[in-house]
């Protein structure tokens, strides 16, 4: 409350609340900020192009989605892909969230999380799929 009795904000204290969101907003808009959907193994990269490209791939490298609604081993399938190139699938067990959310037109980003020389090929790569807010 002003001395005079009045219950009027400050001009000053309005001026900085408007920067202060402002500032929030460009913060935002320089920061992406982005959720954790979930991390899985690759599956069925002993099938597809893991092998001849490990040496070529690393940690952070992204990781493209592809929905196969016409894949006829499954009509949730998500195929994973590194710059074209099919590594393999996301697991079966763990794809209808995110291909309900594809298919609603949700962008998702996939990156590597894990490499690891491994004999057993669910061990091989381990891919995160964030959404961005």
């Amino acid at each position: 409350m002003r001395s005079n009795g009045s219950k009027m904000p400050s001009r000053r204290i309005e001026l900085g609340l408007l920067l202060l969101v402002s500032g929030i907003g460009l913060l935002q808009a320089q920061e992406r900020i982005r959720i954790l959907v979930q991390s899985s193994p690759l599956a069925g990269s002993q099938f597809h192009a893991l092998t001849t490209l490990r040496p070529q791939l690393q940690v952070g490298d992204r990781l493209d989605l592809v929905r196969e609604r016409d894949n006829p081993h499954d009509p949730l399938a998500i195929r994973v892909e590194w710059q074209g190139h099919k590594l393999g699938y996301v697991p079966r067990k763990e794809n209808r969230a995110v291909a309900e959310a594809l298919d609603r037109g949700e962008v998702l980003e996939a990156r590597i999380s894990r490499l690891k020389a491994d004999p057993n090929p669910w061990k091989r790569l381990e891919f995160e799929i964030l959404m961005e807010l």
